[in-house]
């Protein structure tokens, strides 16, 4: 994978429509002069839109990480509800007004392909918000101060929307630009790769169509044909890298944090359990774990992994102490690691779920045909590569516990392996959501505990979505009490 550095950029962050200069796009303090929309360029906006992206998908993940075990508090603290306020102040104060800027100087200088990528992004930041909140403020979202207290949309119509851009950009993506204007370095990911930007297109169009495939809005069938024209290879993984002068956050919040006696994370058993032989005993001896768990997490030295029980106080699921915290240089936590959106392992893992299910599959079955299970092992084989342990990944690909076979496969294992691959990914709690958080789906799973729990009205019950922030109650109240559900109620496509 290519690493696109993040300090050859310079762009200008916006706050609103007010826009800060800044040396490069991480500074996003104070400014101290501003520009006017008109002095702006598209590239100028480009870049900070994509970086408020990936922070809204950290922020995200902050709770959500927790909600599905990736992670714990520290000692084992299970999280009680959110707000995911970091994930609404990027959408609602980074995203939007900046690509409605974009896409204003993209129709006037008909720079389509520029255009397009707004779309992408757009549709990103609309996904992870509904999924999020429900039904959230879009259609005049962007309208102050001429409109301060924007309606809300309801999810099933800013799905639509999400499709809609998608299908806009796809459109644009696949005909000629002939305005002259390439984004060049603003494009922080790809580099202005415009083909890698219509396979994201496709690719984020077919996960958000397996969100509604148990909803029986979308047919396994219609994912299929969608992702097929999606990502190739991990060449196409959208991956933002930091460096040593703009740290990875994960680094900062976890490993920095730890070094400094600070609130930090520990690991959570349903992943190490997932990895170290538990759920699934490796057969063929040549392995005892996952060889991705040590680029997740150490456990200070010693002979096993284990994971930290939710909602526990220190504990592993055997009782005794675990050990399993993220790893001091990992792949996510070290000073120059990646954030990551999406990848081309999760999009054989959403050919392998769509397959199994057309073939007829459910959540108990056994058994699919030769699409599920050789995109299962080649979402495996992704994963392996893009961790960079193919060696040991050729290892785990052979074990019997992994290479099961066409008329074994059950859905468990397609999830496991996303589960795994996944790891810090918002999207995890997507498909917890989409399963009902089914420990036949999720082997394993257990609720959170009360010994350490951070809820005192939703025990027994899992989280399926965020409350709206205090700031938008307080600016927006009618609004938000409107729309306002419990933190354990299903979302539009999860009732």
């Amino acid at each position: 994978m290519k690493k696109i550095k993040t300090y050859q950029a310079v762009a200008l962050m916006a706050i609103l429509l007010s826009v800060a200069c800044g040396k490069d796009y991480f500074d996003v303090n104070t400014p101290s002069n501003t520009a006017t929309v008109d002095q702006l360029r598209m590239q100028d906006l480009m870049a900070p839109v994509i970086l408020s992206t990936m922070e809204g998908q950290r922020a995200a993940e902050l709770s959500f990480g927790n909600y599905v075990q990736n992670f714990v508090g520290t000692g084992g603290g299970a999280a009680g509800q959110t707000t995911a306020s970091g994930l609404w102040s990027q959408v609602y104060l980074f995203v939007l007004p900046n690509v409605q800027v974009i896409k204003e100087k993209a129709a006037e200088t008909n720079a389509t392909h520029i255009a397009a990528m707004a779309d992408i992004l757009t549709a990103v930041n609309l996904g992870i918000a509904t999924d999020t909140w429900d039904n959230i403020p879009y259609s005049d979202a962007t309208e102050g101060p001429e409109n301060n207290f924007a309606s809300f949309d309801s999810q099933e119509f800013v799905y639509e929307q999400i499709f809609d851009l998608l299908d806009n950009a796809i459109a644009a993506l696949e005909a000629p630009d002939n305005s002259g204007l390439d984004i060049g370095s603003a494009d922080l990911v790809y580099g202005g790769d415009m083909d890698k930007w219509l396979r994201t297109a496709y690719t984020v169009k077919a996960r958000y169509q397996l969100h509604l495939v148990n909803k029986g809005v979308v047919t396994p069938e219609t994912v299929l044909n969608t992702i097929a024209n999606g990502y190739n290879s991990n060449e196409d993984d959208f991956l933002l890298y930091y460096d040593e002068r703009n740290i990875n956050p994960w680094y900062s919040a976890e490993i920095l944090a730890r070094a400094t006696g600070n609130l930090s994370n520990d690991i959570g058993s349903q992943l190490v359990s997932s990895m170290n032989g538990d759920y699934y005993p490796f057969q063929s001896g040549a392995l005892t774990i996952d060889p991705r768990l040590p680029l997740f997490a150490e456990n200070g030295g010693e002979e096993e992994y284990k994971g930290f029980v939710s909602g526990g106080v220190g504990v592993a699921p055997d009782g005794s102490d675990a050990n399993a915290r993220f790893r001091t240089d990992g792949f996510y936590t070290s000073v120059d690691a990646p954030v990551m959106l999406i990848s081309y392992a999760e999009a054989k893992f959403i050919e392998a779920e769509a397959a199994f299910l057309a073939n007829g599959g459910n959540m108990t079955s056994i058994g699919t045909n030769a699409q599920a299970y050789s995109a299962y092992l080649e979402g495996i084989q992704a994963s392996m590569t893009m961790y960079e342990v193919e060696d040991e990944g050729a290892l785990y690909l052979a074990d019997g516990a992994i290479a099961v076979g066409e008329g074994a496969l059950a859905l468990h294992h397609i999830m496991k392996e996303k589960y795994i691959h996944n790891f810090l990914n918002p999207e995890t709690f997507v498909d917890f959501r989409r399963y009902d958080f089914s420990n036949e789906v999720f082997t394993g799973l257990q609720i959170r505990l009360e010994e350490a729990s951070d809820d005192s009205d939703f025990f027994g019950q899992w989280f399926r979505r965020a409350e709206y922030p205090s700031s938008e109650l307080n600016r927006n109240e009618a609004n938000v009490l409107a729309n306002q559900q419990t933190p354990v109620t299903p979302v539009w496509w999860d009732e």
